[in-house]
């Protein structure tokens, strides 16, 4: 059993600033990706930010409309993503979900998990 469990959202006024947290539990091996996606009223999910991890390394993408305001880190060893979200607009309103692409122990194969979401309001 794999659980992906989100906090940080909340109400925030625009221009201010929030931290995601994701934690994944459970049955890992190995984690190879996490990321948040996001979907606002009326809208399509959509990518915000995702984070590899090579070991040392780690390479991150952005989706444009957060590029130079949100920041996404990860733990490896807490198997916890954060996303850093500053300079927030009301537009970033949506409920946020976080993912992981991973392998469980037994298993040969990775595959998507995710959490069940947190809101964030952007409004004054």
């Amino acid at each position: 059993q794999v659980q992906l469990v989100e906090s940080g959202g909340g109400l925030v006024q625009p221009g201010g600033s929030l931290r995601l947290s994701c934690v994944a539990s459970g049955s890992i091996f190995r984690v190879n990706a996490m990321g948040w996606y996001r979907q606002a009223p009326g809208k399509q999910l959509e990518l915000v930010a995702t984070i590899t991890s090579g070991g040392t390394t780690s390479t991150t993408n952005y989706a444009d409309s957060v590029k130079g305001r949100f920041t996404i880190s990860r733990d490896n060893a807490k198997n916890t993503v954060y996303l850093q979200m500053s300079s927030l607009k009301p537009e970033d309103t949506a409920v946020y979900s976080c993912n992981a692409v991973l392998v469980r122990y037994g298993s040969s194969y990775s595959g998507d998990y995710w959490g069940q979401g947190t809101q964030v309001t952007v409004s004054t």
